[in-house]
């Protein structure tokens, strides 16, 4: 396309315009007008044609520039959706095409920007971290979900002043919170004790300073950490005494051996002794080898009616509810053993046998397998150690039960959780994972 300037246009029309008012006056003078007529008649028709031709260019110029007003304004206040439907052939035109150009590019530029906000407002929302943001007057003006759920049983807190959140948390998140502390800090959260790691930054947004806390729970980290730890030293302790336990039993058989030849019964029984505490003490490193080389779950299908009729033989209780129609999906091994170590922790407890129970329920997201008795129940004191390998209260036990339960429960995904009941006893809550 022919592409002519404005400048080309105007210097046009005012050569039109000149040349039709210096050739007028010739005109007029040939037909018998004086020179002074002649020149002025010809000056305003120079004039009356130079506006005449100037006047479409203008109004044409004028409407262009409101346009292009019109667009800036839209872009000033964050609208990038109007296009200019200018079609001209001078700098006016390049400009309109150029100015559509860069509001297409804003536009993609804008849906980016914001396809890329909703992700990160989706993986922050859905981040298992806690994300608090304080303005400098004291109030949450962000809070993902995991910090609503940990702060203000789910509910909205932007808006809330900082000061309204803190009393309905645990005494020692508020006051870490409110001193500003970073590191770990733990608490009692009901019968549980949880651990959480803290940490607080400042910045400029705005103009205004702004506070970042950031919550980690930190429970089950350290809980399989701690557990790695209890395996490593079982682990060694069990491979020092497999190593001096074989020899002992060896020399305690060939002793026994050389005792009948000289036939005396008192040193055979001292070697029946020595070999006795040989398979005990190696029955109880098994026990310890068991936990600590516990192997993947390899979870299956399993009908609940063939796992209540595999353990109800072994330790009596009352099934309580309906069976769920959907079959369990868990290691069956591995489940059939954490509920015997469950029952016969119930049935150790001075619990009446009717009053052991257990209860199979399943919904969307998982399988809660609940176990409860009427016995002591435990103290604030034992049930925040209770699932910690070697602990135990009984004069007998090698405080593995409940750590062998919770390590089956991680392994599948799921957790176990210790509650004193009202009336007394215990409930016992194993929730696995579909």
């Amino acid at each position: 396309m022919l592409r002519t300037s404005i400048e080309g246009k105007i210097f046009a029309i005012a050569l039109i315009a000149i040349t039709l008012g210096s050739g007028v006056p010739f005109l007029l003078q040939q037909l018998g007008a004086g020179p002074l007529l002649a020149w002025s008649g010809g000056m305003l028709l120079a004039l009356v044609m130079g506006l005449l031709l100037l006047r479409p260019l203008t109004r044409n110029l004028n409407r262009a520039l409101e346009s292009f007003r019109s667009g800036l304004l839209n872009f000033r206040d964050g609208d990038f959706s109007i296009s200019l439907a200018m079609k001209r052939s001078d700098q006016l035109g390049e400009l309109a095409a150029l100015y559509n150009e860069v509001g297409e590019i804003l536009r993609r530029e804008r849906a980016h920007i914001h396809q890329r906000e909703l992700l990160l407002d989706t993986v922050i929302q859905s981040s298992p971290l806690a994300l608090l943001l304080v303005d400098q007057r004291g109030h949450v003006i962000y809070a993902n979900t995991s910090a609503r759920h940990m702060l203000h049983d789910g509910k909205p807190l932007q808006g809330l002043a900082l000061d309204q959140v803190l009393p309905l948390c645990p005494p020692e998140l508020s006051q870490a919170i409110q001193s500003r502390q970073d590191g770990l800090i733990s608490f009692m959260d009901g019968d549980n004790n949880q651990t959480l790691h803290i940490s607080n930054s400042t910045f400029v947004l705005n103009a205004q300073k702004h506070r970042l806390i950031l919550l980690r729970e930190m429970t089950r980290e350290l809980t399989r950490a701690e557990v790695q730890v209890w395996k490593k030293v079982i682990r060694l302790i069990s491979h020092e005494l497999n190593n001096s336990l074989a020899p002992i039993s060896s020399m305690a058989h060939s002793g026994k051996m050389l005792s009948k030849k000289i036939q005396s019964q008192q040193l055979a029984g001292v070697f029946d002794v020595i070999a006795e505490r040989c398979r005990h003490l190696t029955e109880f490193t098994q026990g310890y080898a068991r936990f600590a080389k516990l192997p993947p779950p390899v979870c299956e299908e399993v009908p609940w009616s063939a796992l209540i009729a595999r353990i109800q033989p072994l330790h009596p209780f009352r099934q309580l509810g309906e069976l769920p129609a959907r079959p369990g999906y868990f290691d069956p091994a591995q489940i059939e053993q954490a509920l015997l170590n469950l029952l016969k922790n119930a049935a150790e407890s001075g619990s009446a046998p009717e009053e052991i129970t257990l209860t199979i329920e399943t919904d969307a997201h998982g399988q809660l397998l609940t176990v409860c008795d009427r016995g002591t129940g435990m103290s604030d004191r034992v049930l925040q150690q209770a699932l910690l390998p070697f602990y135990s209260t009984k004069p007998q036990g090698t405080g593995l039960g409940l750590a062998l339960c919770r390590e089956i429960a991680d392994a599948h995904g799921g957790q176990i959780q210790l509650h004193n009941r009202e009336q007394g006893g215990l409930q016992v809550r194993l929730w696995l994972p579909w």
